[in-house]
């Protein structure tokens, strides 16, 4: 649920991470009530009521006297519910992204939290060598943009992507790939440009910069590393349609 004290930012910021989490249930809440700024307390606590499917609700906000509105709601609401101070527009974006996924209530609010430094780790240059941050030194070896994929004799499995969309990794396409990765079994890494992100990390994709003519490295590592590349190749030779 977004709490913000306009309610046109409220159904803005929702209506952006719709985009990404068709599926999840967004509700925005803004303005006093009356047509005006601010923040109305009842309709906070009906919002958390509307937006509650059983698995708990993370609520972000944009100002701190809206996050105090929306303390003493959740107080009153009595289920499960978080208050996070994220990023309003990225961390209700990664924490749809997550909710679409499957994940419970206390990943969720992680992956609002991300946000924070996504811009950070997505231009900060290369992640690592490895395909898994680190722990598979195997993953950064001998990766190039050379060839056509395929599995390496260290078990990861690679493939150069041509991005033949118009806009390239951009929200919705970023945020197709990270629900195509929901629930595969391997660690997924985008390389472009000298740079590596999590390909489960809408933000971070989306940092890349990479647009429609551009190619990408996707490198995977783990039981499903070749579904997992499969997937991604899959949706981008369609140009993300769905």
């Amino acid at each position: 649920m977004v709490v913000s004290h306009s309610r046109k930012l409220a159904e803005g910021v929702v209506e952006l991470a719709g985009q990404m989490a068709p599926e999840v249930r967004l509700v925005a809440v803004g303005g006093d009530g009356g047509g005006g700024l601010g923040t109305d307390y009842a309709a906070v606590v009906e919002g958390l009521a509307d937006a509650d499917g059983g698995g708990g609700v993370v609520v972000l906000f944009d100002l701190g006297s809206a996050r105090m509105v929306a303390d003493l709601a959740v107080e009153e609401f009595g289920g499960a519910a978080a208050v996070v101070d994220a990023p309003l527009v990225t961390g209700a974006v990664a924490a749809a992204v997550a909710a679409q996924g499957g994940a419970a209530l206390e990943a969720v609010v992680a992956a609002a939290l991300g946000a924070r430094g996504s811009g950070e780790r997505a231009g900060g240059g290369a992640a690592g060598d490895g395909a898994d941050g680190g722990a598979d030194g195997g993953a950064g070896a001998g990766a190039g943009p050379g060839g056509a994929g395929g599995a390496a004799g260290d078990g990861v499995v690679r493939a150069v992507v041509p991005l033949v969309n118009d806009v390239g990794l951009h929200a919705r396409p970023a945020g197709l790939v990270a629900r195509a990765l929901a629930g595969v079994d391997a660690r997924v890494v985008v390389r472009h440009g000298g740079r590596e992100v999590d390909a489960r990390s809408v933000l971070e994709l989306m940092g890349l910069g990479a647009t429609g003519g551009d190619s990408v490295e996707v490198v995977a590592v783990g039981a499903d590393a070749e579904e997992a590349v499969r997937l991604v190749t899959e949706l981008a030779a369609r140009g993300f349609d769905g």
